[in-house]
């Protein structure tokens, strides 16, 4: 199935290469096809064990953010800056005032986020994504949510021992093909978090030119 025909998007994530790492193809793909996309971004990624380059990583990596969204086609990034690795102990309400206030100023037709397991099960992500759903539930807004497939979640499991999950194939929404390309380009620009053995490679294989997404909001449905 298609992505729907969104003019305007917010992405909602917890870190800096969340956006490229995981929404990256589905941002390229959106802007593509003509939407303005725009990006909120809760943390400056500074508590990452991942620094390749030796960097500052509060400075580096606000950079790094702001040149990969640039590469995806995102229009605006907004960085906020709350502790990386404390989302969970931020009352709900304070990280769903953000996203109500960018979606009042952006006007969205969507929001897109990571499901609910956080990809890889990280509390910062099921914190943002949970405070993206709870403003879009407010606003009468959809959320699509992207995701990996079961079967995909569990050979990286088996193969890098990180705690990967997915969603089986009654729970995924929609296929969609991608091109990577821009992707990948992106990806490289968070130099502080990218190295030539770094997971993110192994997953985009075994996705190959597809993505999986699932609604967290349906268009004129409650959360599921």
């Amino acid at each position: 199935m298609l992505l729907p025909q969104w003019s305007s998007v917010l992405a909602v994530v917890a870190h800096p290469d969340d956006e490229t790492f995981g929404l990256g193809a589905i941002v390229d793909r959106l802007s593509r096809a003509g939407a303005t996309v725009h990006i909120l971004c809760y943390t400056r990624g500074e508590a990452s064990t991942l620094n390749e380059n030796g960097a500052d990583l509060d400075r580096a990596r606000a950079a790094e953010l702001r040149q990969a969204s640039s590469e995806l086609g995102a229009c605006t990034v907004e960085l906020l800056g709350y502790p990386d690795g404390a989302l969970a102990a931020v009352a709900p309400e304070e990280l769903a005032a953000h996203v109500t206030r960018l979606a009042a100023r952006y006007r969205p037709d969507g929001l897109l986020v990571f499901d609910e397991t956080g990809i890889t099960g990280h509390a910062d992500h099921r914190a943002a994504t949970r405070a993206a759903v709870q403003a879009a539930s407010s606003a009468g807004l959809p959320v699509l949510a992207w995701t990996l497939p079961a079967a995909v979640a569990a050979r990286l499991r088996a193969e890098t021992g990180q705690p990967f999950a997915g969603q089986p194939p009654d729970r995924v929404d929609l296929r969609v093909p991608v091109d990577r390309a821009r992707q990948r380009r992106a990806a490289l620009m968070h130099v502080s978090q990218i190295s030539p053995g770094a997971v993110l490679w192994r997953r985009l294989q075994l996705l190959g030119d597809r993505e999986h997404l699932r609604w967290l909001l349906a268009p004129g449905s409650a959360s599921v």
